[in-house]
């Protein structure tokens, strides 16, 4: 005998993946690359409005990842300039400042052309702070 299907308990195990959003749509991609650009002007500025303004709307869940991705990505670069701070007490840490400045730099680059052409850009040094 078999249980009907409106029956059967729902699993309480996530699925193994993240769920992919849905495809964004051209403005919210925009302002996904424009949310990791603003990265090396504005540090975490930005993204933490972008996320806090639209963190609530199920139909901005491209654009709230994207931000998250790019505030903790900001997070953990802001970690890193404190931990140059420190450092200059024996005089690496200035030299250490300005390869982290051109690494962020770099990087939010990247990952706003990666935004821009494939839709989904994950920093590969980044602390996930913020989920």
């Amino acid at each position: 005998m078999s249980i009907p299907p409106d029956q059967v308990p729902p699993s309480s195990t996530p699925p193994p993946y993240d769920p992919v959003p849905p495809p964004a749509a051209a403005d919210d991609r925009n302002l996904a690359m424009l949310t990791h650009l603003s990265g090396f002007l504005f540090s975490f500025i930005v993204p933490l409005i972008v996320w806090l303004v639209h963190k609530d709307r199920p139909e901005k869940a491209y654009l709230v990842t994207e931000a998250k991705e790019a505030l903790n990505f900001q997070i953990t670069v802001i970690i890193g300039y404190v931990i140059c701070w420190i450092l200059t007490i024996i005089i690496i840490g200035v030299f250490l400042t300005w390869v982290l400045w051109i690494f962020n730099l770099v990087m939010c680059i990247i990952a706003a052309t990666r935004v821009s052409s494939s839709g989904t850009y994950r920093y590969p040094f980044a602390l996930r702070l913020v989920n």
